[in-house]
């Protein structure tokens, strides 16, 4: 069984675009027929050129190959001499491998859980953010303390045992910056609403996006401890965990950080420095399945916990679930509220909800296949990135992104 042929979808993700403007969806063939998918969560540039890239690599070090990942995985990484995290190719690989891992768990028949060690949960606990109602057609629950509250009770009544919000205010590619007052007051009225609405019949999730220096998050933190979140999502950026260190070091919320980072060298600095207890890797970027399921092992043994991220497409969010299943140290996984909309619609079958929990597929591979169809014709043909930061400074930039994960 060798690797033949290679098809790609830029597939647009129509408004409200929860989860990105598009997603890039891939299918390998082998010289036998059996097929398989996988999703790049690569944002850095086009995703035109993320095509061109995942050809290139597919041609030179794919085509024509028995599949061995640990083989493949290798000469990538080593790619023109680079042997080095590289957040863009780890997209690339994070694509190819988890569709080899598809048409492997095909050709076994069994699902990929099985072939990492074997299923540890019958159903995996989701999370979901905060989302507008149908009639909030100004997104007032990103800014409205009691509007969210009120969502977060609606996702509770649900079956949801966790939500996640960001009011911290604009992250922007000056960052890190200290929290203004208002931020801080906003994010505490936030976490005192969300927390009597709720109770304690679910976790708060409190995310930002790296926006704030070790001081700033450490004030933030102050803020929020009276209110009990479950974690403190990347509250510096993600390129020096001593930095983040700090904060884990300084308040008694635990730290989850990992959407941003690829390959076990990443994590293994997280890790090492006691920079974060909760492991948010995106089987979209991370370098795939069984790189993901090493930082989980690594993670395992530093008695941290995994929550696989999702702000991306349902062939991620199918990789995600085949990690979380086997993993023995996995706290959540985060989905776009219960999987429907387009992340039903882009699969023949829908991912399985119920009342909070993702049950996991008994199908063999990732258990999904496209909707071939309607990738085609939901082809992508703007020109943003599939995310944004804000392109001026905290103090003068208005603008807010459509990143909800």
């Amino acid at each position: 069984m060798r690797l033949q042929s290679l098809e790609t979808f830029i597939v647009a993700n129509p408004p409200p675009s929860y989860g990105g403007r598009y997603f890039i969806f891939i299918k390998l063939t082998t010289d036998d027929g059996i097929t398989g998918v996988g999703e790049a969560y690569t944002a850095t540039v086009s995703p035109e050129v993320v095509v061109q890239m995942l050809e290139d690599t597919f041609e030179r070090y794919f085509q024509d190959q028995a599949i061995a990942i640990e083989s493949l995985w290798r000469r990538v990484y080593s790619s023109g001499f680079s042997q080095r995290p590289d957040l863009s190719m780890g997209g690339i690989i994070s694509a190819l491998e988890m569709a080899c891992w598809d048409i492997l768990g095909k050709a076994a028949n069994m699902p990929v859980y099985q072939m990492l060690g074997g299923q540890v949960h019958e159903r995996l606990r989701s999370y979901t953010y905060l989302y507008p109602s149908a009639d909030d057609t100004e997104e007032r629950v990103y800014s409205d303390p009691d509007l969210a509250a009120e969502r977060a009770l609606h996702y509770v009544e649900q079956g949801f045992t966790a939500v996640k919000f960001d009011p911290a205010g604009m992250y922007t590619a000056f960052d890190p910056h200290e929290p203004s007052l208002s931020d801080l007051e906003r994010s505490e009225q936030f976490a005192a609403k969300v927390r009597e609405a709720i109770g304690t019949r679910a976790d708060i999730l409190f995310g930002t996006h790296g926006q704030f220096t070790p001081s700033g998050a450490l004030r933030m933190a102050r803020r929020l401890e009276a209110y009990d979140p479950l974690w403190f999502e990347e509250p510096v950026p993600p390129d020096m965990p001593e930095q983040m260190a700090k904060v884990a070091q300084g308040t008694c919320i635990p730290i989850a950080t990992g959407e941003r980072l690829t390959s076990k060298y990443e994590f293994a600095r997280v890790l090492a420095h006691g920079a974060a207890s909760i492991m948010q890797m995106n089987l979209g970027r991370v370098g795939g399945l069984l790189e993901a399921k090493k930082i989980a092992g690594m993670a395992e043994a530093h008695h941290a916990t995994i929550a696989p991220h999702l702000y991306c497409g349902p062939i991620v969010g199918a990789a995600n679930i085949q990690l979380a299943t086997c993993s023995p140290n996995l706290l959540i996984i985060e989905g776009i509220e219960q999987w429907g909309g387009i992340y039903a619609d882009l699969l023949q079958k829908p991912i399985q909800w119920q009342d909070g929990y993702v049950i996991p597929p008994q199908a063999p591979g990732l258990g999904v296949e496209l909707n071939e169809g309607k990738c085609r014709a939901l082809r992508w043909t703007g020109k943003e990135l599939h995310l944004q930061m804000a392109p001026e400074p905290h103090s003068v930039s208005p603008q807010r992104d459509v990143a909800k994960g």
